[in-house]
């Protein structure tokens, strides 16, 4: 491509088109090959496409492994993940290999508990399914029990997952003078709870006081399937589940018979498994599930923020220079 000097850039491959905060970065330091389909990559398209590369951008759905790794070769310097998450890279293998690994930390914490609050928010006053009952017709009078749903206000709110996101939502629950109770692996230094007004309960204590139950885990093989039919069967009838976090926290098929037999009141999901979610699973067919196609951190400046983040990563990355937010470094 182009003259001597052009061929002499790195060469990086972007597995989708990012805001121009970051594209315009990279094209600007590297000899880039973007991907600019809706749809990722196909994997044999991906594995064909990174070869040869010094740097890989990658989506939540582009799978890191060591098949991807030996596709791409020796000069692959750094993977700079489009996310916060990095669950899809295989992290050790690419240490093995000295790959730098870099994400987007910190930048989606306000926007992902904004997400999380208008989920919370809309199923509690059941949004979608007003909007629904506008659309198809069914309005033909205002009704004294019309889609009532819970009160938010006053209400009791379990956090699971008391990191950055999970104390946004606590200052958020504060606001609407909420009790707000949360879990996580270790009950959290006064200084941070405190302000907060946020007291620890083990996991199945905080299900049976909830009113609210939002999820906001790492996905581990801790996590995996957190939300399962035990756990459900510890929350209230009328409680709610907020799920912003990854999909397999959630076992969908529990979560299903819960929701149709009456276990929980209803469920407000930003993320699946698999995504995106079958048009036959269950889930899609029942009025107290809503679900949204993974946009928690659909804000302009948001995602325009990511895009500048892992264009630096990538760019420092195939330059040979420590990462500006690395998930792990190279041994």
């Amino acid at each position: 491509m182009g003259d001597g000097s052009a061929r002499a850039r790195p060469r990086v491959f972007v597995a989708r088109v990012i805001p121009d905060e970051g594209l315009a970065l990279i094209r600007g330091a590297c000899d880039a090959d973007v991907w600019k389909d809706e749809l990722p990559p196909p994997r044999d398209e991906l594995l064909r496409r990174i070869a040869g590369c010094d740097g890989v951008l990658t989506l939540l759905t582009d799978r890191v492994d060591d098949e991807f790794l030996d596709a791409a070769g020796p000069r692959l310097r750094v993977v700079s993940n489009y996310a916060v998450g990095f669950d899809n890279i295989d992290v050790a293998a690419c240490a093995r290999r000295g790959v730098a690994v870099g994400n987007t930390p910190g930048v989606l914490t306000e926007t992902t508990a904004d997400l999380a609050w208008a989920l919370l928010m809309a199923a509690a006053r059941r949004v979608a399914e007003g909007d629904r009952y506008v659309r198809t017709g069914r309005w033909k009078t205002w009704g004294p029990l019309l889609l009532l749903g819970p009160d938010v206000h006053g209400a009791t709110i379990g956090i699971v997952g008391f990191g950055r996101i999970g104390q946004a939502m606590a200052r958020r629950a504060q606001g609407f003078g909420m009790r707000i109770l949360y879990h996580d692996l270790n009950e959290l230094p006064d200084d941070i709870t405190l302000p907060l007004g946020a007291a620890y309960l083990p996991l199945a204590e905080l299900l049976v006081e909830s009113d609210f139950v939002s999820v906001h885990v790492n996905l581990s093989p801790a996590t995996r399937h957190l939300i399962n039919a035990t756990t459900l069967s510890q929350m209230k009838s009328t409680a709610i589940l907020v799920n912003t976090s990854r999909g397999p926290v959630v076992d969908q098929r529990a979560l299903a018979g819960a929701l149709r037999d009456g276990v929980i009141a209803a469920a407000a999901l930003d993320v699946t498994d698999p995504e995106p979610i079958p048009m036959d699973d269950p889930l899609v067919g029942l009025d107290n599930c809503l679900i949204v196609p993974h946009i928690a951190s659909a804000s302009r400046a948001t995602r325009g923020k990511m895009a500048a983040m892992a264009a630096a990563n990538l760019v420092a990355g195939v330059r040979g220079e420590p990462l500006p937010t690395p998930v792990g470094a190279p041994t």
